[in-house]
């Protein structure tokens, strides 16, 4: 029975949404006609939306007549003219109090009057002027094809004969119309014409000498870089241009371009250098005595405090900047994001002190595409809000503030903002438990998301859907919903990872849980006998989860992915695919030339974890046997089900592709109540078949490049047993030791670029976390992160059509406090382009490291075995060495990731 408050949705209804099925709704593949809109709302409308908001609007769009505005809101440009009453030059006067009032409607009516007296009078110049505001006062409304029409007539008036000689003031309309024509093209998903558009009105600024027009349109062609992803080009860009802004005096041209290219810096994840560049632009700000510059600096700082997980900075930098704020939207924007953040926090009382607030201030906008976006965004906070409070009696406003929501972008004609508010009302029904509502609601958004082709924003309600249809009971649209869902995903992978880097805390809420819920579907927990075909579907769906997680950590698709057969790689493998879902672990296993298996073992997710960590934490701990009691655990929950069969088909290697807390484990420590799982297999990790390089080590010559650091760097200890560990392997295999000063980043580069070695073996300090900034090496003079590393390494293969065979890094460690630092440890071993990579999970004292690495490389080279039984061999050679007391500290943080022949 519906609720009281139920709002229908004054929307056409669509008599494909009756049907449960997801088959009306099923994601087509995507070419290269998909949207490349850039939009943050592929993880729903959140706060994010609204710091990429108050990015476009660094947009610098210039008065033809008056000097630099440089500030966030678009300003309606002078006539030269002396006004007079009911003039054009007094319309377009009164024009621009409207427009920067957020009338837009008034300032619309002006602007029209003053374009047809302009007509009228035969001014071809002012006409065009006034068009182009008009375009921008019809932009704001989310007028689409008349704002198109206005710009289109303004350049048409502007354009000239060839060879015919124009005045220095038409050259400067005609680049407003063309900066004007751009910002609408960006905004409606065209960031490829805009820089084009924005490359002219460039060309038009350096033929008028205008300095401070070409920097600004310089900064817009950098906002359409970001938005085609190309965050690197825009960086450098913004670079050159602060370079020029270094030489000239203050000014809030270059206020606007510090902020740009500090909200740039924050994309590609340089946070330290965004907060000191963002600084900066305050500083400026503030010397100029401008508000609208001073809150949009305190609104970049403040989202990359909170990229930075300083929250007491952050908040303080959204209450200054709405303390700042000269207009009611710039102080709105910031009231939401500072909301979301409260909410996030779990400071309950001052996220709810603030609710009355936005909402009063939200009920006096005039309706406009950013008044539907703020209320979308408080509405999705609401519901965040009732969902931690529990605080029902908020669902009948929510309810009414995204039905107005609807009804406006209705108005307004704006299909994606419409789609937003029908599925988020969706969710909120979803919450109540409205289900049929909900699931129509969803369906509606689905098709208007659809028609629009903005495939960028389809996921969320697929999986919505998905949801819906799981909890009705039908399982077969649920699947179908979610499968829709995971291949929009892969469709999308590089738009997805070109947004700002903020969206990657959303991954694990927002995309992950995707893939795991799933695979629940494709294994229920009742049913023993699911059939092959639904076996290999999960396993793909998990493939694919590592794949996504690795482009979520990289913030690039630069994974390529090949489908595998296990059974041409190696007949004495098994491949392990633990999967943590919510009440269970599933394990599906391929065996040699046998049909995929499934193993369940009832475990919540909650212990699971719980116990995973306590392992972690118990096995370093070289003086206390805590550990063992956990590892026979384990063992029991993910070994044990499938022990039998494994031992029927004598396999000898164990291949785990772990995803989650599981890749903090080392899977070798685990113990069945008589040996560990490395007396009895040799063990390697995966990310993914489909991300293996499926060679065996050349049986060449082995070449290696010993590198390390043994005294104290950079704030990390001393490892005297560096110098000794690569000294014994350069005893033995011929190679290139770099050692201390001579390890330093442009001596590695030249080295790698000059021979080529199989191998190359870092004996340094580092770190792997779960983002690819924390992700080093040390070297004498630098640290390299893990992009930096791949990049040399890579250089190795310009000179053969092989790429490294094994890279072996000593010393490092999983980042403290970060439940999923091993990704890095797969991060390293994908992109740096080697077949292998051995690592350390755990610091191990150097002198074990030592005698472990050269027992390594002389069984590797004088038994003729694959890496995977070398690496065992040499950890059971530590394991029985009464010296190192049996205990797992001293073997078993060493892992080998990738290939393992």
């Amino acid at each position: 029975m519906k609720n009281k408050w139920y709002l229908p949705v004054r929307s056409k209804r669509f008599s494909a949404v009756r049907s449960k099925r997801f088959s009306a709704v099923r994601s087509k593949r995507f070419s290269a006609v998909r949207s490349k809109r850039f939009s943050a709302n592929q993880w729903g409308i959140s706060w994010l939306l609204l710091a990429i908001l108050t990015a476009i609007l660094c947009i610098v769009i210039s008065p033809v007549s008056a000097t630099g505005i440089g500030q966030n809101q678009p300003k309606i440009a002078a006539i030269e003219t002396t006004p007079v009453n009911s003039s054009p030059a007094e319309w377009v006067k009164q024009g621009r109090t409207f427009y920067e009032a957020g009338q837009y409607t008034d300032a619309i009516e002006l602007l029209q009057k003053a374009a047809s007296a302009y007509q009228n009078q035969g001014d071809t110049i002012k006409q065009a002027t006034v068009l182009s505001n008009l375009a921008l006062a019809y932009h704001q409304l989310s007028l689409w094809s008349q704002a198109n029409n206005a710009i289109s007539q303004s350049l048409t008036l502007l354009q000239t004969e060839p060879n015919r000689d124009v005045s220095t003031h038409h050259l400067n309309v005609l680049a407003q119309s063309l900066t004007i024509q751009g910002r609408l093209q960006l905004n409606q998903g065209q960031p490829e014409q805009a820089l084009a558009t924005w490359e002219q009105a460039t060309a038009l600024y350096n033929q008028l000498g205008d300095k401070t027009g070409k920097i600004k349109s310089k900064i817009n062609q950098a906002q359409a870089m970001q938005a085609l992803g190309f965050h690197r080009r825009a960086l450098q860009l913004l670079q050159q241009v602060r370079e020029t802004l270094d030489t000239q005096p203050d000014s809030l041209t270059k206020a606007v371009g510090l902020r740009s290219l500090g909200e740039v810096l924050q994309l590609v994840d340089d946070l330290p250098q965004a907060r000191q560049v963002l600084d900066e632009s305050l500083q400026i700000a503030r010397q100029l005595q401008s508000p609208p510059d001073i809150s949009a600096a305190l609104l970049s700082l403040a989202n990359t405090a909170r990229q930075q997980q300083q929250v007491e900075a952050a908040l303080e930098f959204y209450q200054e900047a709405i303390t700042q704020a000269p207009s009611p939207l710039i102080q709105l924007r910031a009231k939401l994001n500072q909301l979301s953040l409260l909410i996030e926090t779990d400071n309950r009382q001052e996220a709810q002190s603030l609710v009355p607030q936005i909402q009063s201030q939200l009920n006096t906008l005039p309706i406009s595409d950013q008044a539907i976006t703020f209320r979308i965004n408080f509405s999705e906070s609401l519901i965040k809000l009732v969902e931690t409070l529990h605080a029902t009696s908020l669902q009948p406003d929510i309810a009414q503030i995204l039905t107005t929501a609807i009804q406006q972008a209705e108005t307004l004609g704006d299909k994606r903002l419409q789609a937003y508010a029908l599925g988020t009302l969706g969710h909120l029904y979803e919450q109540t438990n409205q289900l049929q509502p909900a699931q129509d609601l969803t369906q509606q958004a689905l098709i208007k998301t659809q028609a629009i082709e903005a495939w960028d924003s389809l996921y969320p309600w697929q999986w919505q859907l998905g949801r819906l249809l799981k909890q009705q009971g039908d399982i077969q649209g649920a699947i179908a919903a979610y499968q829709g869902a995971v291949d929009t995903l892969q469709s999308l992978r590089s738009d997805l990872v070109a947004v700002n880097s903020n969206v990657q805390y959303s991954f694990r809420k927002q995309v992950e849980p995707i893939y795991r819920q799933l695979v629940e579907l494709l294994l229920p927990k009742d049913d023993t006998q699911v059939s092959p075909e639904r076996l290999e579907q999960a396993r793909q769906v998990i493939e694919l989860l590592q794949i996504a997680e690795l482009d979520n950590f990289f913030h690039t698709d630069c994974i390529t992915a090949r489908p595998v057969n296990i059974d041409t790689i190696d007949q004495e493998a098994a491949v392990l695919y633990p999967i943590i879902l919510s009440d269970r672990l599933e394990i599906i296993v391929h065996l040699p030339n046998q049909p995929l298996r499934r193993y369940t073992t009832f475990v919540s997710q909650t212990e699971l974890k719980s116990t995973l960590e306590e392992l972690r934490q118990a096995l370093p701990q070289r003086t206390s046997l805590r550990f063992l009691p956990l590892a026979r655990k384990v063992y029991d929950w993910m070994i044990k089900p499938a022990a039998a069969d494994l031992a029927q088909s004598e396999v000898k290697t164990l291949v785990f592709v772990l995803n989650g807390t599981l890749r903090n484990i080392p899977m070798a420590a685990l113990h069945d109540g008589d040996k560990y799982l490395l007396q009895n297999y040799a063990i390697a990790l995966t990310p993914g078949l489909e991300l293996l390089e499926s060679k065996p080590l050349t049986e060449q010559q082995l070449e290696v490049l010993t590198a390390g650091v043994s005294e104290s760097r950079q704030n990390f200890s001393a490892l005297p047993n560096v110098k000794i560990e690569l000294q014994k392997i350069q005893s033995f295999m011929s190679g290139k030791l770099l050692l201390n000063q001579e390890f330093t980043k442009s001596i590695l580069e030249n080295t790698i670029g000059n021979v080529s070695f199989p191998i190359v073996h870092l004996a340094t300090h580092g770190q792997f976390s779960s983002e690819a900034e924390g992700t080093f090496i040390i070297t004498w003079d630098d640290k390299l992160n893990v992009n930096e590393l791949s990049f040399l390494l890579k250089t190795t293969d310009l000179r053969r059509t092989n790429p490294i065979e094994l890279l072996v890094l000593s010393a490092c460690e999983t980042a403290k406090g970060d439940d999923q630092a091993a990704l890095g440890l797969a991060g390293v071993a994908v992109r740096a382009g080697a077949r292998s990579t051995i690592a350390t999970l755990w610091l191990v004292d150097d002198a074990t490291t030592a005698d472990l690495m050269v027992k390594f490389y002389q069984v590797l080279t004088e038994d003729k075995v694959s890496k995977a039984e070398a690496l065992r061999r040499a950890q059971l050679l530590i394991l029985q060495d009464p010296k190192y007391r049996k205990h797992p500290y001293f073997w078993t943080p060493f892992v080998l990731v990738g290939n393992w022949v």
